[in-house]
């Protein structure tokens, strides 16, 4: 009988290496993805993307990457893009993927016109509470809701917010959370202001989900790691290859245990028929 400790040592290893040194994956992307993906590159230049960060740290190593995604497809695309939080855990990790992806672009940009400039091309609008305020008063005037934004400015000096009113303005919302805040979105601002709500999900609570977009009341969904993974692949099929990409590293971890426990079945397997036709 192998201890257990040589079984948790093995995938522990397993894990580890391909995340320090993780392997080339092109994940086939699939239909719900391409959905939103494709959504968000054909929308008018006049419409914005507003991103709702509505997860906490406990599910950030599945979802941050989600979040990184959609806003270098927007960047890329030049969409103007507005970012907000339902949570108040979500402010620091909204920060760090803005921060993140835009210093990306910047460092490689040459001209003011090729740069990513706070208010003209992006604004983090912050937290407000209660939820159903932001979610039904941005139908009416974001400003009105968002009077003032993450870094304190005033958010009817900002020149996107000037063009970007409410949500006759927004192509779509995209909610990335680890629970159903997404579904808050269909029942509030969908269903009084018609606005397109697309989501990302952890793994685990994805499936539950499904019927929404069936029924079209979500443009498109990003289920867990794989999700984020085949997102990225689809910015880097149509506009090249950029610097990390989050989710397809730690696919690669997750490939090779899923693979590991697979092997080990297997064997445990054998080993109990040997040991059974023995006796």
């Amino acid at each position: 009988m192998v201890s257990r400790r040589i079984i948790y040592l093995i995938l522990t290893l397993v894990i580890l290496i391909p995340l320090l040194r993780p392997f080339k994956l092109k994940p086939l992307p699939m239909k719900p993805v391409e959905n939103l993906f494709y959504y968000i590159n054909n929308m008018p230049k006049d419409k914005a993307l507003l991103i709702s960060v509505d997860y906490s740290p406990d599910t950030e190593a599945e979802l941050h990457p989600m979040t990184i995604a959609l806003l270098k497809h927007a960047f890329y695309k030049r969409i103007k893009v507005g970012v907000l939080t339902l949570t108040l855990l979500g402010l620091g990790l909204a920060e760090d993927a803005l921060r993140t992806v835009v210093k990306e672009f910047n460092e490689r940009a040459k001209t003011r016109e090729d740069s990513i400039i706070y208010g003209r091309d992006y604004v983090f609008l912050g937290w407000q509470t209660p939820p159903l305020v932001p979610l039904l008063g941005m139908g009416e005037s974001i400003t009105k809701v968002f009077p003032v934004d993450y870094y304190g400015n005033r958010t009817d000096t900002l020149p996107l917010l000037q063009q970007i009113k409410n949500y006759r303005d927004v192509g779509i919302v995209v909610s990335i959370s680890g629970s159903a805040i997404p579904m808050w979105y269909v029942t509030y601002a969908q269903t009084t202001f018609g606005v397109k709500v697309g989501a990302g999900f952890t793994a685990v609570s994805a499936a539950d989900y499904y019927p929404y977009l069936n029924s079209g009341q979500l443009t498109g969904l990003l289920a867990g790691m794989r999700g984020g993974a085949e997102y990225e692949e689809l910015v880097e099929k149509h506009f090249g290859k950029t610097k990390r990409r989050k989710a397809t590293e730690a696919m690669s971890s997750q490939t090779t245990a899923h693979i590991m426990i697979i092997i080990l079945i297997i064997i445990g397997n054998i080993i109990y028929f040997k040991q059974r036709r023995r006796k």
